[in-house]
C-alpha cells in the first residue's frame, strides 16, 4: 500500500461523509478532469478536495507555470501533505464554502475553472446546495466546472439529486464517458456557464 493509499484510507476511516474515497484517483481519471483547463492565458484553477493530489499533479502539468493554482482542502492532514508535495500550489486549509472568500483574500476575482474531488454523493441536500451555490458564485459567467461519480453511486438518490442540482445550476452538463482504470471506476460531469 502507498503512503498516499494509507493516508486516505485513515482520514476515510476517521471522517467517510468528508473524504468519500478510499484510495487516490488514476492517472486517466484526473487527465479526463482536467480538459476544462485552458492551454493559454493566466486562469484562476479552482481544486475542491483535492486529497493526495492526483489531480493537482496534471493541473500542475498542464498550466506549467501560468496562471493561479488553488487547492481548497478542508482535512488537516491531507492539507499538509499537499502543501509539502507541491510548493508552487496555493494550498487553503479551509471549508469549500468560503471559496469566494479564499478568492478575494488573494486579490483573485473569481475562478475560470473549478475541479471537483469533492463527495458530492455523500453529502446531504442542504450541504450540497450550498456547496454548489458557493462554487457557482465564485465562477466568471463562461467558466468550467468538472467532478466525478463512482459509477455504483448512479442509483443513489443522493446521486440523482446532486445531477439534478448540476442542470439546475449550470447552462449546460455533460456526463463524460465511464473511466474503467480507476478504483472504484468513475464518470466525469463537464458543466459550463453557471447560471446567475
Amino acid at each position: 500500500m502507498s503512503n498516499d493509499t494509507a493516508l486516505l484510507l485513515g482520514q476515510f476511516l476517521r471522517s467517510p461523509a468528508m473524504i468519500g474515497a478510499l484510495a487516490p484517483s488514476s492517472r486517466r481519471l484526473a487527465a479526463t478532469m482536467c480538459t476544462p483547463i485552458p492551454e493559454r492565458g493566466e486562469p484562476t484553477v479552482v481544486e475542491l478536495g483535492p486529497g493526495t493530489g492526483p489531480f493537482t499533479a496534471e493541473i500542475q502539468q498542464r498550466l506549467a507555470g501560468r496562471g493561479h493554482h488553488l487547492a481548497v482542502e478542508v482535512n488537516g492532514p491531507l492539507a499538509q501533505r499537499l502543501a509539502d508535495r507541491f510548493p508552487a500550489v496555493d494550498v487553503a486549509h479551509a471549508d469549500a464554502a468560503r471559496l469566494s472568500d479564499l478568492l478575494r483574500e488573494r486579490g483573485l476575482r473569481q475562478a475560470d475553472v473549478v475541479v471537483s474531488g469533492l463527495p458530492w454523493a455523500a453529502f446531504p441536500d442542504g450541504l450540497q446546495r450550498d456547496l454548489l451555490s458557493a462554487v457557482t458564485a465564485a465562477m466568471c459567467q463562461g467558466a468550467a466546472f468538472t467532478t466525478f461519480s463512482y459509477i455504483h453511486a448512479i442509483p443513489l438518490s443522493s446521486a440523482r439529486r446532486f445531477r439534478e442540482l448540476l442542470a439546475e445550476q449550470f447552462e449546460e452538463v455533460v456526463r463524460g464517458r465511464t473511466v474503467w482504470r480507476n478504483a472504484p471506476p468513475a464518470f466525469v460531469f463537464h458543466a459550463r456557464r453557471p447560471r446567475t
